[in-house]
């Protein structure tokens, strides 16, 4: 059983790759995961962070993305921890 947060490293995907992990990572996760944390790094570029952002600002699962000091992660709130 998993709980909290999930943490997806999707260095060296493709955008394909990176969006199928990310959607599977989704399926997966149970009503005690509140959070995605999904790792894309920065010093390699920028293409897997901005589809990240696109793509799962918008997603059905998805509540909201928090952006912290951490460029190179975002994190999928996939619910409020209470």
């Amino acid at each position: 059983m998993q709980s909290g947060t999930i943490r997806l490293d999707i260095h060296g995907m493709t955008c394909t790759q990176a969006q199928a992990a990310i959607d599977a990572a989704l399926r997966r996760a149970g009503g005690s995961v509140y959070r995605l944390e999904v790792v894309h790094g920065y010093h390699g570029g920028t293409q897997l962070r901005e589809m990240v952002r696109r793509v799962y600002a918008r997603h059905p699962r998805v509540k909201r993305l928090e952006i912290g000091l951490n460029q190179g992660a975002t994190e999928l709130v996939l619910r409020e921890y209470v």
